[in-house]
């Protein structure tokens, strides 16, 4: 047991951003992991160009990477967004308007897994209007997935970094999760499990993954406090992974921390070469 019976991938978001987006693949499989995930990576628009989308395909099957998740459009992210889905107006136009395209995009790459970020409490908007919007983008969002055989993720944030998202507790990610499930009877909705967001929001780690880690379709880590590695913070990360595998989770464990102020190939030695490659 240990980080070497994990199934690790490595965020391209966050790490190795000290490079341009198209050179981030190759440069997670030169330090040996062959699994990746990605942010939307176009925060400007819910619709590149095919020529943008090709090129990303190009990168990552140049690298031998495979993409294993996928954000939809989640607007300025990073900056002051957490996701369009439950904004109204433009923001939710923008969002079911990337629906079709990252999912075709996903599909064209084999990832099956797509996180679809709820989206801030808006000044002046009625939550629950807000609510009943999120499920009405949902709903498509999870029929898309489905069509190319994906799962939708349903992420908690942290209240301290994210003081405007209102799934701030497994539990609240885990209402909705449910209510897509019951909207789409399709079963595909998952809770995405990030245990730093977790962590910083005070949860019982252990009890979290006793209660959801059936209905957990992705994992990511940091350590807390600080969002660094594995390490550098007090996070029993090891002990919480297998925890997980015993729960049942065999799926993925993205790696969504800063490096530091180290290049980001400098800061996965807490991680033997031998245990970076996907299996």
């Amino acid at each position: 047991m240990g980080y070497p019976d994990q199934r690790f991938d490595v965020n391209l978001s966050i790490l190795f951003t000290e490079l341009p987006l198209l050179e981030r693949p190759a440069a997670a499989a030169a330090a040996g992991f062959t699994a990746v995930e990605l942010w939307w990576p176009w925060i400007e628009t819910p619709t590149p160009p095919q020529a943008e989308l090709d090129a990303l395909k190009k990168a990552l099957d140049d690298a031998g990477t495979q993409l294993v998740g996928l954000n939809f459009y989640a607007g300025q992210l990073p900056g002051p967004d957490r996701g369009a889905l439950s904004v109204p107006g433009t923001e939710s136009d923008r969002f079911r308007a990337n629906i079709e395209v990252a999912a075709d995009f996903a599909a064209s790459v084999g990832c099956t897994a797509l996180n679809a970020l709820y989206g801030n409490r808006v000044e002046g908007a009625d939550p629950q209007v807000q609510d009943a919007l999120a499920l009405e983008n949902l709903v498509p969002a999870a029929r898309a997935a489905d069509r190319i055989g994906a799962i939708l993720l349903v992420e908690a944030l942290n209240k301290p970094e994210s003081p405007l998202y209102p799934l701030v507790t497994a539990p609240a990610a885990i209402e909705v999760v449910d209510k897509v499930n019951a909207a789409t009877g399709l079963g595909n909705a998952k809770f995405l499990l990030d245990l730093y967001h977790l962590s910083m929001n005070g949860e019982d780690l252990s009890q979290v993954i006793k209660a959801y880690a059936a209905k957990t379709g992705h994992v990511q880590i940091a350590d807390n406090p600080g969002r660094g590695a594995p390490g550098t913070g007090s996070l029993p990360l090891e002990q919480l992974l297998n925890e997980l595998k015993d729960a049942g989770y065999a799926g993925w464990v993205g790696l969504e921390y800063k490096p530091g102020d180290r290049p980001s190939a400098e800061s996965f030695d807490w991680l033997p070469a031998s245990a970076r490659a996907a299996r």
